[in-house]
C-alpha cells in the first residue's frame, strides 16, 4: 500500500472563506463571465497580479516616474535649481508667479511705503 492517499494534491488548494459585498461581488461575476474562468481563477489572478505590483520595481506605480524626464534637461544652469527653484519656476514657466522675485538679500517692501501711511 502506498502513502499517496496521504499527499495533498497539489492542483487542490487550501479553502478559503472570502466576504464580498455586492458591488466586489458583481464585479467578480463580471470577471468570470469575460475571461471565461471560474470564481477561483479570477482571484488567484488578482492576488498574482497585486504581489507583481508590489514587489516588483518596475509595476510599482511610484517608481514608475523614474526617469520620465530623461532626455528633456537643458544647458547646464549656471545656480542651483533645487536651491533657488524660485527662480527657476519662474524662467521656466511663464505666469507662474505673479510678481517678480526680489534678488536675495534684498528687501521687497519700499522705503516708505508701510500700512496706513
Amino acid at each position: 500500500m502506498t502513502k499517496s492517499h496521504d499527499k495533498p494534491d497539489s492542483r487542490v488548494g487550501e479553502p478559503v472563506q472570502v466576504y464580498l459585498d455586492r458591488a466586489d461581488r458583481r464585479r467578480l461575476e463580471r470577471l468570470t463571465d469575460q475571461l471565461d474562468t471560474t470564481k477561483s481563477d479570477v482571484l488567484r489572478r488578482a492576488l498574482e497580479s497585486l504581489e507583481r505590483q508590489v514587489l516588483d520595481p518596475d509595476q510599482h506605480p511610484a517608481l514608475q516616474v523614474i526617469g520620465l524626464g530623461a532626455g528633456a534637461a537643458g544647458p547646464p544652469l549656471p545656480y542651483d535649481a533645487a536651491r533657488e527653484h524660485d527662480r527657476f519656476l519662474a524662467e521656466t514657466e511663464p505666469g507662474l508667479v505673479a510678481e517678480p522675485l526680489a534678488p536675495e538679500g534684498t528687501d521687497r517692501k519700499e522705503p516708505g511705503r508701510g500700512r496706513g501711511r
